[in-house]
């Protein structure tokens, strides 16, 4: 839903972790990409966590995670993995899926923990490389060099 975007954008901001994208992506994301994403809701219905992903063009038995965030104070009740479950479960029944891939910066071992976890439960596993190596990042719009840890691609399957 549209009107998600704003709360995804806060939760990934208030996240600390993840690279924090404009606001106005989070709400084409969900516009574009609502179909390979979920969103979980608080008892009033407010956004309190989410995974984005988008199924790779080239290889369509692929669905690539994005961002998963969980609200501070819904944090450590298994809603992230859930989420991931639950979005596969669904993209997979649509489409089919074989594998999932995702990228984690070196030192992320809450994100290392949720995709090994999800390898375990689906019986699938992992592989790791250097997607993006650090160099390849831009620097700071000032111009001062504002380092990015390389970031590491986890391919996961075949998933069962």
């Amino acid at each position: 839903m549209i009107a998600d975007g704003a709360a995804l954008w806060r939760i990934a901001r208030d996240s600390e972790v993840l690279d924090l994208n404009s606001s106005y992506s989070y709400l084409l994301w969900c516009r574009d990409f609502a179909a390979t994403s979920a969103v979980a809701r608080d008892s009033d219905g407010r956004p309190v966590g989410f995974v984005t992903g988008y199924v790779r063009p080239d290889r369509p038995g692929t669905l690539l995670v994005w961002q998963v965030a969980v609200d501070a104070d819904h944090q450590g009740r298994g809603l992230a993995a859930a989420l991931l479950d639950g979005l596969t479960r669904r993209v997979g029944a649509e489409q089919g899926l074989t594998t999932v891939e995702t990228t984690i910066t070196p030192g992320n071992t809450a994100s290392e923990r949720l995709f090994t976890s999800f390898a375990e439960r689906h019986g699938a596993t992992v592989e790791r490389e250097v997607l993006f190596d650090a160099g390849l990042f831009p620097g700071a719009p000032n111009g001062q060099h504002d380092p990015h840890d390389p970031e590491v691609l986890y391919r996961i399957g075949p998933l069962s």
